[in-house]
């Protein structure tokens, strides 16, 4: 029974599921998305952000601390490097879960984890949209725009008055034959 048992023992000993969770969080660590089973990546979650938030405090105590979960110093460094000074002003919730529906071969549910602040599609501050140009006569770009139908403006006039001009002398040559 696993009456009081707190997590997931993900039908690992102990030895391999310690392995197997160092070794996803420096994964998830160095390149900063990974995918997964669901229940990998709840274990994940659970023994991930706690080292997240240790390294907000970057002191040789809190690396011997980190490393001796993680047990990989490129991990390490790359926590205490990049990942901390993104997440210093986080309260937590470091790791974001988004599920992606089940596997082909053994129809287990998949998901991808990543590390929130890493995520260009939801971290990118919104761009200040383009004004869109008012049609008016007066100022910057509408004024040499106006500047430019203007002229073609002009053009189409002065076609007209000529084709009227043509009409008029034919009107009258016609009105001359008649008398």
């Amino acid at each position: 029974m696993r009456h009081r048992k707190k997590f997931n023992h993900l039908g690992r000993k102990t030895a391999h599921r310690k392995a197997m969770l160092a070794n996803m969080a420096s994964s998830l660590i160095l390149h900063k998305r990974i995918s997964t089973t669901t229940a990998k990546a709840k274990a994940l979650k659970m023994y991930v952000e706690p080292l997240i938030t240790k390294s907000k405090n970057d002191t040789t105590h809190s690396r011997r601390v980190v490393f001796s979960y993680l047990k990989q110093k490129e991990a390490v460094t790359e926590l205490f490097r990049e990942v901390s000074p993104k997440i210093t002003n986080r309260n937590g919730g470091y790791t974001r879960i988004l599920k992606t529906g089940n596997r082909l071969g053994d129809n287990a549910e998949m998901c991808i984890v990543e590390l929130v602040d890493f995520n260009e599609t939801y971290t990118t501050e919104k761009k200040a949209e383009a004004k869109k140009s008012t049609r008016r006569r007066r100022g910057g770009k509408s004024a040499a725009k106006a500047e430019g139908t203007e002229a073609v403006e002009a053009k189409a006039e002065e076609a007209a008055e000529a084709k009227a001009e043509e009409a008029n002398e034919a009107a009258e040559e016609t009105d001359k034959k008649e008398e």
